[in-house]
């Protein structure tokens, strides 16, 4: 069975994460229900990562495995078709090995998380980012996010129910980035890369950092959170709207 890479894009406004659930909408299913249009049989999509509801994709990836060959183009063509009217596009398709994986060949995941400071309602990027009337110090959240990078435990980070086997995790990236809007408003960026994250973990930096912006936390504070390796001592956890899948990375980039 050839098997084929899927670089998705995805509003994850109107579901319930990427995971296929029951009785509720997931991107996951509306990707496998347009598979299923295609050649008529259950189909099994995997992920490199399981965003939560509400959190947008960028630049998810996911591999299936099909009955006949496709050309790649092609077969993007006709998932896109059937997807609509989902919020869901497939912007690459590739033929890849056999043995390919898009979770366990992945090398690192990137996200961005967004994060919008404006009186006045955002009615066009409603649902797209984190809104707040309170002004932010750029610098001073960097400074708290420089205290987690590298290899650390990072429990206090980590959702209560998260299922991974270890706290710990090297974070090799967490970048605030500042940009002056045409609207007025200022915006942060968070870039954050790592190999992989742990559940909750990218939103509860962020909600913990906004903290930091705010004068509420200092960036020692983050360090005394991070050694603490106690969820109670985390700061509070963002919602999921500001939140992008943006990239993940291979050894070869299979849609280059």
């Amino acid at each position: 069975m050839p098997r084929y890479a899927l670089k998705i894009e995805y509003d994850g406004k109107p579901f319930s994460g990427w995971q296929r659930q029951k009785d509720v909408p997931s991107v996951q299913a509306a990707i496998e229900a347009a598979l299923a249009k295609l050649e008529r049989r259950d189909h099994s999509i995997a992920a490199a990562g399981r965003t939560d509801a509400g959190v947008h994709g960028l630049g998810q990836v996911a591999h299936c495995d099909m009955d006949k060959t496709w050309n790649p183009f092609r077969l993007s063509e006709a998932l896109n078709f059937h997807l609509k009217p989902a919020p869901v596009a497939v912007v690459a398709c590739a033929q890849v090995a056999d043995d390919w994986h898009a979770r366990f060949s992945a090398l690192e995941r990137r996200y961005l998380f967004r994060l919008v400071v404006r009186r006045a309602p955002l009615v066009l990027e409603a649902g797209k980012v984190w809104q707040i009337s309170q002004m932010l110090d750029g610098d001073a959240m960097q400074a708290g996010a420089d205290r987690l990078l590298g290899r650390h435990d990072f429990t206090t980070f980590r959702s209560s129910i998260c299922q991974a086997d270890s706290p710990l995790r090297t974070l090799d990236e967490l970048r605030v980035e500042t940009v002056d809007r045409a609207d007025g408003a200022q915006e942060f960026r968070f870039h954050v890369r790592a190999r992989s994250f742990l559940h909750n973990q990218v939103r509860s930096f962020v909600g913990t950092l906004e903290r930091v912006g705010a004068g509420a936390w200092s960036p020692d504070d983050v360090t005394t959170a991070l050694e603490a390796r106690d969820r109670a001592a985390c700061g509070p956890v963002c919602p999921p709207q500001g939140l992008y899948l943006a990239h993940v990375g291979y050894p070869t980039d299979p849609f280059a």
